[in-house]
């Protein structure tokens, strides 16, 4: 059964820095993507970043670019969203999400397993 398991919110000023960590059990982790996504009040879900277990092999949202690095850890079997700068407009609840694929994509529907999310809160 996959399980993944978010940490690392919480509320920070502008210019700040948070790192979101997701703990992933029950994957064949070699052939799946792993993506943050992120979702604010009244608006979609949207991709922010994500990275293939296999090569690591990485995509960002444009509005990221610069701000935020996905990295993972094999032997821990977690990703990581080490996210600096940030600015009020990130302020959401994000999400870990896993999907079987050798490719990530930010697309919401190529992800079969959420975790519950951590929120995020930036204050200007």
């Amino acid at each position: 059964q996959v399980q993944l398991v978010e940490s690392g919110g919480g509320s920070v000023q502008a210019g700040g820095s948070l790192r979101l960590s997701c703990a992933a059990s029950g994957l064949t982790y070699s052939n799946y993507a792993m993506g943050w996504f992120r979702q604010a009040p009244g608006k979609e879900r949207e991709g922010v970043s994500c990275i293939t277990w296999s090569v690591g092999s990485t995509v960002n949202a444009d509005s990221v670019k610069g701000r935020f690095t996905i990295s993972r850890d094999n032997a821990k079997r977690t990703v990581y969203l080490q996210m600096n700068n940030l600015e009020p407009e990130d302020t959401a609840m994000y999400y870990c999400a896993a999907g079987r694929s050798w490719y990530c994509s930010l697309l919401t529907q190529e992800y079969g397993y959420w975790g519950q999310g951590t929120q995020v809160t930036v204050s200007s």
